[in-house]
């Protein structure tokens, strides 16, 4: 190190990390992690005889993580896996083990925040644990709670629980901020829209049964993907017509890029999605030479427009997905692409399901999720909703914390009167899957009858339609 560099970092210093938390590879080292634990909780502790395998021990989607010290002896490990033979997104970690050598004292505490950060990194949802009653304090000095006293192998432990706000962030980095931001626009006359149709997906034109609704494409998004930017600028405003009752008559677009490259291909995207909708642009604003922006405006016509807010506590929440597709290239676990090979006749059968509908409320599922969505829906109706997390319908290949949270391609969640029959939605598929309530926010209801918060409060602020 030069004189200048010690200078501002000190001297250097020698010295390996005492452990490493990392996953187990191979046989070995699930060997090792298996004797620690015969030692651990079948000789000293005497809580099994004999073993303390189980099924979960057999369950290949269980995922072991283990601490190595420099020389790679295993000092300790702990297990997590799904708690459903159906994966739902909830979790339980078990079998935490640390070796009995002075060098293991930080172990334990580092093996849990790896096991949490594992499985919200997975996905999870929910992520439980039964802790013996003796270590109960520094799971909760790591910020896990306690759910209830329980008795496991004969010995008294702790259900605990991590609380993963994946929902709660998603929400408040995208729609928190609205009621204040969109303040200076509710003080004039019909500002943010008439009575009822406060925060919805359209709005209605006053004095005509035109509806009309406006969304912008995030700019970096134009700029890495901009014939799918231009793709989905029509599909959003279409879904928000879908989701108001409307038959979408014309669109609007503003297009500005810096190249005539780039803005032929977001145009092309455009004019791609407007063919297979069968949806023409009418006309816009196109600008070369300035930095990357693309919005697009829609009109539609309905003479009975379905309201956000027009739910009422005990209405029947479904889901309307098209389960079709798969993730987006470049967007894993946050755009899902069900749509772009679809036929038009496909999509102008799915977009015409909430006119048959006629429900109560709708909203389509977009930038805040499923939940956070749900979360808006519940506001504008002036009510709380809670989401039975096993009937969602679901993709096979993706997860639930990224289902819940991701953009969904085509889905709506619509509010009835309980056991209304819904007509078909082409090649989406419908479930009811929760119910508005009288608490606010957003719970998640569970196999095991467990509610767990998803929404605390309000998603926008804005209040109820």
């Amino acid at each position: 190190m030069s004189t200048e560099l010690s200078i501002l970092t000190g001297a250097p210093t020698v010295g390996a990390a005492p452990f490493l938390v990392r996953p187990a590879e191979s046989a070995a080292d699930l060997a090792a992690y298996h004797r620690l634990r015969r030692e651990s909780f079948v000789v000293e502790q005497g809580l099994f005889s004999g073993t303390d395998r189980d099924d979960v021990d057999d369950d290949p989607r269980a995922v072991v993580l283990l601490a190595t010290a420099p020389d790679g002896a295993v000092l300790g490990g702990v297990r997590v896996a799904p708690c459903t033979d159906v994966d739902l997104g909830w979790w339980s970690g078990s079998r935490l083990v640390v070796a009995r050598e002075k060098r293991s004292r930080a172990v334990g505490p580092a093996l849990i925040r790896a096991a949490c950060a594992h499985v919200e990194t997975a996905g999870v949802v929910r992520f439980d644990a039964t802790v013996q009653s003796r270590h109960v304090p520094m799971f909760t000095a790591l910020g896990w709670t306690a759910t209830g006293p329980t008795v496991l192998a004969g010995a008294p432990h702790e259900t605990m629980r991590w609380t993963i706000d994946t929902v709660a962030r998603l929400v408040r980095s995208t729609k928190a901020m609205l009621a204040g931001v969109l303040a200076p626009l509710a003080t004039a006359p019909l500002g943010l829209g008439a009575s009822g149709f406060r925060g919805d997906d359209g709005v209605p034109v006053p004095g005509s049964d035109i509806i009309a609704a406006c969304d912008a494409i995030v700019p970096s998004m134009v700029e890495r993907d901009p014939e799918w930017a231009g793709w989905c600028a029509a599909l959003v405003n279409l879904n928000d017509l879908s989701a108001m009752g409307a038959t979408p008559v014309g669109m609007l677009d503003a297009v500005g890029a810096p190249t005539t490259s780039l803005l032929t291909r977001v145009i092309r995207g455009l004019g791609r999605a407007s063919d297979a909708w069968g949806v023409p642009v009418l006309g816009g604003h196109t600008q070369v030479g300035v930095p990357a922006a693309l919005s697009v405006t829609a009109l539609g016509r309905t003479s009975s427009p379905v309201r956000a807010g027009g739910g009422a506590v005990g209405d029947e929440l479904s889901l309307t997905a098209d389960l079709g597709g798969g993730w987006r290239p470049g967007y894993h676990g946050l755009q899902w692409d069900s749509t772009s090979a679809r036929f038009g006749s496909d999509l102008r059968e799915m977009g015409s399901f909430v006119a048959r509908a006629a429900p109560r409320a709708a909203k389509d599922v977009s930038m805040a999720g499923l939940a956070g969505t749900v979360g808006m829906l519940a506001e504008a109706s002036g009510t709380g909703a809670e989401i039975d997390v096993a009937r969602i319908p679901r993709p096979g290949g993706a997860d639930l914390g990224r289902w819940i949270t991701c953009f969904p391609g085509f889905a709506m969640i619509t509010a009835d009167r309980p056991g209304r029959r819904l007509p078909p939605a082409g090649p989406a598929t419908s479930a009811a899957c929760g119910r508005l309530t009288s608490e606010p926010g957003v719970t998640l209801r569970w196999p095991d009858g467990a509610t767990t918060s998803a929404i605390s409060a309000a998603v926008t602020g804005l209040g109820p339609a």
